[in-house]
């Protein structure tokens, strides 16, 4: 099984600027390209840096949630502060946590890395712990070596 560990996480804010993802949620490539898409966008009309402007730390935050029955996804910072875009803040609740720590040469190359360790390995693996919903986020936490790292976060209950 990958490596990964549980750990308590109290509860947090990400406030997030997002796009409903339109490709269904087994259409792996498609929500990729609309991912990598999103995150050009974003980079060029200075979205991204605008966040991250008022950020409590250097983490960016990729969120998916359902929201109103859609897929949602959201580039994000922990903030106590608001912009004028349009955003969403993302309430993730105090509990136990899924983390999948990696890295990779890009951080989009991570994000998909970690999102498929995490749902296409260790929660169909797992008999103690299950996910059952709710936000869940890849964290771009830095550079090393060449390379972006970071975790997948994941809330999960006990079976």
């Amino acid at each position: 099984m990958a490596d990964y560990t549980l750990e308590e996480k109290d509860s947090f804010t990400v406030l997030g600027i997002g796009t409903e993802l339109e490709s269904d949620y087994t259409d792996f490539a498609g929500i990729t390209k609309e991912k990598a898409d999103f995150w050009l966008a974003i980079k060029q009309d200075g979205r991204l840096d605008t966040l991250q402007a008022i950020a409590t730390n250097d983490y960016i935050f990729a969120v998916n949630e359902a929201v109103n029955n859609k897929m949602m996804y959201y580039a994000g910072v922990m903030t106590d502060e608001s912009i004028q875009e349009e955003s969403r803040v993302i309430q993730f609740p105090k509990g136990e946590y899924l983390v999948v720590k990696g890295e990779a040469t890009t951080a989009d190359e991570m994000s998909n890395k970690l999102t498929g360790i995490a749902f296409g390995q260790v929660l169909p693996e797992a008999k103690n712990f299950a996910y059952v919903g709710g936000p869940n986020t890849t964290v771009e936490m830095g550079q090393r070596n060449g390379l972006v790292f970071g975790e997948m976060w994941i809330p999960v209950v006990r079976k």
